[in-house]
């Protein structure tokens, strides 16, 4: 054995013994690992959004109404919807044609954290947004983490049919937008970017929007896929709630009549955001697991995060973390050896719970920097 050798495995030895101590001390590493989830269009309504706007109940179930998105769950699963605005690839960099292959546009390559293989399928019945051509839309895109950047903004040529596979060379690119306004708080269901898009004229049928948002201030770019119909609509929704007659497109805020006039504001140093998933369950009950995710430049200091529980649910235990419960609303904040998260770092903590329900919240799981 040579003496290099030796060296390297005293040094793999120390490192072991070293967590080891760590971990006897309850002391927890943090992750640094890729950003994760940060937003889709919310209007014209992207296939995500809109089934999950679809399938939540009152009671936390997912129970979609329409069949395109019962198929995407059945194929994809729940987290699928609970991370609508987790459509992404950390490692794009601007890419799309010949990078992201054909038929997995709308699942970003199917290079995201979750399985969005479901949202590719080809299909004429996904919920659909009523557009008029030649006319000024108004976009509205989530802004569940607010980063700088530019939406590129693609539409399907006329004749282009939704049962057939989605490729690039059914898109054609009509605006690019860099860092529009935003309306609302970064980490809600209703905060938002927006802008206004000229749609192109001479247009009738089916037709999809895609936008690819590309990061300024890294690699990671997300994916959006937007389902409408040109027939001299103004943003009307069909194919969600059981419902076939246009209704305003749905959203967490009043609409707004015309775009926000201030002008761009740059992000939070700090951008919290939470990730809720079933590690486990049994009969009247499960294991839970939230991930904490810092998506700033700078560290966290402190931590919230918020949901509300279905019906029937009850937090038993909880460790990482400090819990407060009202009724079915559930709060918890960092615990003394976690508050502290990196930029682009990660911690998490978990919960058992009694469980006579469904085992999964009741809208999103909210994250707030303290």
């Amino acid at each position: 054995m040579t003496s290099r050798l030796r060296g390297l495995r005293r040094k793999t030895s120390l490192l072991t013994a070293f967590a080891t101590l760590l971990s006897g001390f309850g002391l927890v590493l943090l992750a640094q690992g890729p950003a994760e989830a940060h937003g889709v269009a919310m209007s014209p309504g992207s296939r995500t959004y809109l089934c999950y706007k679809d399938a939540i109940t009152g009671s936390g179930a997912a129970s979609p109404t329409n069949a395109a998105c019962a198929a995407a769950l059945a194929q994809s699963g729940s987290s699928s919807l609970y991370n609508w605005f987790a459509v992404l690839d950390s490692n794009a960099g601007g890419r799309g044609e010949g990078y992201v292959p054909d038929g997995t546009i709308c699942s970003a390559g199917d290079r995201s954290p979750y399985d969005f293989k479901g949202y590719n399928l080809a299909r004429s019945d996904w919920p659909k947004t009523h557009l008029t051509s030649g006319s000024s839309f108004q976009f509205k895109y989530s802004n569940w983490a607010a980063h700088p950047g530019s939406f590129r903004v693609y539409i399907t040529r006329q004749g282009w049919s939704p049962t057939s596979q989605l490729k690039w060379s059914d898109l054609q690119l009509i605006q690019t937008v860099t860092n529009p306004p935003q309306t609302g708080s970064a980490g809600a269901d209703g905060g938002y970017y927006s802008w206004n898009t000229s749609l192109p004229s001479g247009r009738s049928g089916d037709a999809l929007i895609m936008v690819q948002w590309v990061r300024s201030d890294s690699n990671e770019n997300f994916y959006s896929c937007s389902d409408v119909v040109f027939d001299g609509g103004n943003g009307q929704v069909t194919g969600i709630g059981g419902s076939t007659t246009p209704s305003q497109p749905p959203t967490s805020t009043p609409p707004t009549s015309t775009p926000p006039t201030t002008p761009p504001t740059s992000p939070s140093p700090s951008s919290c955001m939470a990730s809720y998933k079933v590690v486990s369950s049994w009969g009247g009950g499960f294991q839970g697991e939230v991930q904490v995710m810092n998506h700033g430049t700078s560290a966290l200091k402190g931590w919230r995060v918020n949901w509300t529980n279905a019906a029937g649910t009850s937090v038993a235990s909880l460790w990482n973390g400090n819990l407060t419960t009202s009724g079915s609303s559930v709060t918890v904040t960092n615990a003394a050896h976690n508050g502290s998260v990196p930029a682009d770092g990660t911690t998490t903590f978990g919960f058992t719970a009694n469980s006579s329900g469904s085992n999964l919240p009741t809208g999103s799981v909210s994250c707030t920097a303290l």
